[in-house]
């Protein structure tokens, strides 16, 4: 029988995802569901989809392994979801009778209930389908299943991926089982303890989105995004401000809901002085007031985080850490000296901290030295699944413009960068996380200024008010950013010297930031030799770095998909592995 493998489940109703981890704490595989599904966010979707198991199974687990299906709610909040389904509070009928206007949270009341209602029937899922895979490949050890509490697998993620250990862990999100945000430190054995939970309604993630749908957006398709690449064409309005401030306070010095009646009469005041074309061109002047607000709340959370665990190194995760606008200037205007912000800080995240709790819990069960708190950081983002040659090999008999080039295609796509050409370039395994990091990106020249915009007719089709982020050697980074941070995962803005904001306009945003990636060898080999070929090509040790896939879908997930777009859109170079073509 072969040590326990641990497979961790993110099962919240959006962004659900697996992970799989071995005996010895190596992350071998995480992805979100989106990916497999090429279902945007996939809400309400299974977090391991049986379409998708038995292989996964086959390839990481040995047939003999037991497995330990970790998920990320506690055990005593899925009882209770179960007591309120029992008493009739989680079916349709129930539901539908609840109110329709804002609580305190900053949701309609009768959609909160039906998002905890669909949690519930997601919990009770969780797992099954593992066993079914199990059984389908003929797997001869146990499945069981651990649950264990939201924060809390946000935290273990956090704190492993940083490997800091004496940093504060701050989690900030929608909802959580006792408060939208929870305060940890590094733990024994790889399980953090938990510092402080901000109890009550208020929630800074559904603050964001309340503000996301009043600026003309979608946040249930996770349009907040466009929320903080419009917020610096926009002006601080003082009749918006005054609206906003109305719905939140400071209550011993952290956020708090303001009444339920002030938050519904702030948002119906903003709903009548919407632009009447904010729906097609969102709604700038409150964007950036409600991104002003979300910063001053976090503001005050993270200056709380510090007082509760005094030291200099942060770790921030949940929904509300992919706010890449606020943490370029977490570091400058708080107590903490280092940021941390792993590449999938919200609830696909999850997936791997259930996991390492499981592991840490069996570690200590057995008496191993260490656990995951000792286990070597994995910086990786690149952990989910490989596209496959095989569709090139049988492309390459009948298409004279594909062939394989090996390490060659380095320097060829490089040349085709310099002369102007955009290139899809697909690269070992998928990023964990909501964003491209060199191994699933279109690519591009960022010198040209209307590099941008020929982008988006060609390609992403999206708004123009939208920025492209900089992918940069690492070691050039304070050659063109101002207090530079090294940056891995696209996780914060950085303001650009002024002599870069003329040299690569097409990835510097309207307040003069870039949403930058960090680029090194060790990380992502080939990716940097890229960028370097192109740097003694143009002297600019930059490129334009944007996700591979047009709006509205997930980031590509097979070969077949990487040729789609290429026929489909102005791609004019695909590069996947040592394969390449040329229109």
């Amino acid at each position: 029988m072969s040590d326990p493998y641990y497979l961790g489940l993110a099962t919240t109703f959006h962004d659900p995802a697996m992970a799989i981890v071995g005996p010895d704490g190596a992350v071998l595989f995480a992805e979100a569901a989106e990916r497999h599904l090429q279902y945007k966010r996939a809400p309400n979707c299974e977090a391991a989809p049986i379409s998708r198991l038995p292989g996964l199974l086959k390839r990481y687990v040995p047939r003999d392994a037991d497995i330990v299906v970790a998920t990320s709610w506690g055990a005593r909040f899925v009882r209770t979801l179960g007591k309120a389904a029992e008493a009739g509070l989680m079916g349709h009928e129930s539901v539908s009778t609840a109110q329709a206007g804002l609580n305190r949270s900053f949701v309609p009341d009768r959609t909160e209930r039906a998002l905890v209602a669909n949690l519930h029937h997601l919990q009770a899922a969780a797992g099954l389908s593992v066993q079914v895979a199990a059984d389908r490949i003929g797997a001869t050890g146990t499945v069981t299943l651990r649950r264990y509490p939201h924060h809390l697998t946000h935290a273990a993620y956090g704190f492993r991926s940083a490997g800091w250990p004496e940093a504060a862990g701050l989690v900030v999100d929608g909802m959580g089982e006792r408060g939208a945000a929870a305060l940890f430190a590094p733990g024994e054995d790889g399980v953090p303890v938990e510092v402080h939970q901000y109890r009550g309604p208020m929630s800074l993630g559904f603050f964001f989105g309340l503000i996301t749908e009043l600026c003309g957006f979608d946040p249930v398709k996770g349009e907040e995004w466009k929320v903080m690449g419009l917020a610096p064409y926009g002006r601080s309005d003082p009749e918006l401000r005054a609206l906003v401030d109305r719905m939140w306070t400071v209550e011993d010095g952290v956020p708090a809901s303001a009444p339920v009646d002030s938050i519904t009469g702030a948002a119906t005041a903003l709903e009548g002085l919407r632009p009447a074309d904010a729906v097609r061109e969102g709604w700038a002047d409150l964007a950036r007031v409600g991104q002003d607000t979300f910063e001053a709340m976090m503001d005050l959370l993270v200056a709380d985080a510090h007082r509760r665990v005094p030291t200099g190194d942060l770790v921030l995760t949940g929904g509300c850490a992919l706010n890449s606008s606020y943490n370029g200037k977490l570091v400058a205007r708080s107590p903490f000296s280092r940021l941390h912000v792993p590449s999938a800080p919200a609830d696909d995240g999850n997936a791997i901290g259930a996991a390492l709790l499981a592991l840490a819990e069996d570690g200590k069960a057995r008496g191993a030295a260490g656990g995951t708190a000792r286990a070597a950081p994995f910086l990786s983002p690149y952990l989910g699944s490989e596209v496959d040659d095989a569709p090139l090999e049988r492309m390459a008999a009948w298409e004279p413009r594909l062939e394989k080039a090996g390490p060659a295609v380095v320097a060829r796509a490089a040349r085709a960068l310099a002369e102007g050409k955009l290139v899809g370039w697909v690269q070992g395994r998928a990023e964990f996380g909501p964003r491209a990091l060199g191994n699933r990106s279109i690519l591009a020249d960022p010198r040209p200024a209307d590099a941008k915009a020929a982008l988006n007719a060609k390609v992403k089709y999206r708004e123009a008010f939208r920025p492209f982020a900089p992918a940069i050697l690492d070691d050039a980074g304070p050659d063109w950013f101002e207090d530079y941070q090294d940056s891995p995962y696209m996780e914060r803005t950085l303001r650009w010297k002024p002599h870069a904001r003329a040299a690569v306009p097409a990835v510097v945003h309207e307040d003069g930031t870039g949403r930058l990636q960090s680029v090194r060898a060790d990380r992502n080999g080939r990716f940097c030799e890229l960028i370097a070929a192109f740097a003694a090509i143009t002297g600019v040790p930059i490129l334009l770095n944007t996700s591979f896939n047009v709006m509205g879908k997930p980031i590509l997930h097979s070969t077949e998909d990487a040729l789609a777009m290429f026929a489909t859109t102005g791609i004019e170079v695909l590069v996947v592995n040592d394969w390449i073509m040329e229109k």
